[in-house]
């Protein structure tokens, strides 16, 4: 994995498409910023530009991705292997469905996700050092680069679906007091039955994380 190192940016993920879109870079390749001004969080949100946090974008050639892998649920499969990164680490936090990090009942980060030519871009946004009003911090200290490393390796395993899904779905219970969006309807998550390709059943309908 090719990592580019930026002291600030608007954001990696637009920066990294960019890239691509010029042809000035080959695949796998990571864009990792100090600072960034206009992250992009989910739904279109802006995402916290604290300083000392991670801001992270990477792009994966589609053929790299494990065979089993629907794209639908792409964020799950990177987000929990992210999850299961930082726990080696020492940390608690949990991943809410489908994308976002929690340390307890707070927000502490989140992934998003998207195709762009015959490439997977994954953005992530980690409050490492500090959080704006309303999020949290991640429960550890953690050196933003070590973490990068390692997640990196995590990731080269090619873990299939069929394995990540396995360990997901024994904590998904954890969502049950939280809330997910579908259309821009703000909806809850309790009682929502989790399906094998990732997706969730909430009142009879089939539910993807399109992130």
């Amino acid at each position: 994995m090719q990592i580019l190192y930026l002291e600030s940016v608007d954001s990696t993920q637009k920066y990294l498409k960019e890239l691509i879109q010029e042809g000035e870079i080959s695949l796998p390749c990571a864009v990792v910023a100090n600072s960034q001004t206009a992250g992009v969080g989910s739904r279109g949100n802006l995402w916290s530009q604290e300083r000392g946090n991670l801001f992270l974008s990477f792009a994966l050639p589609l053929q790299d991705l494990p065979k089993d892998l629907k794209l639908e649920s792409a964020s799950i499969y990177f987000s929990y292997i992210l999850k299961e990164t930082l726990l080696a680490f020492g940390s608690k936090v949990w991943l809410k469905w489908p994308n976002d990090f929690y340390v307890k009942n707070q927000k502490v980060g989140g992934m998003i996700t998207n195709l762009h030519k015959e490439s997977l871009i994954c953005g992530v946004g980690l409050n490492i050092a500090k959080a704006p009003e309303n999020f949290t911090k991640l429960d550890i200290d953690l050196d933003r680069d070590e973490l990068i490393k390692s997640y990196f390796i995590n990731i080269k395993k090619k873990s299939s679906w069929k394995q990540v899904f396995s360990k997901y779905k024994l904590e998904f219970y954890r969502n049950q007091n939280f809330y997910t969006h579908n259309k821009n309807l703000r909806v809850s998550l309790e009682g929502a039955s989790l399906q094998s390709d990732g997706s969730v059943v909430i009142n009879g309908e089939r539910i993807y994380s399109l992130r």
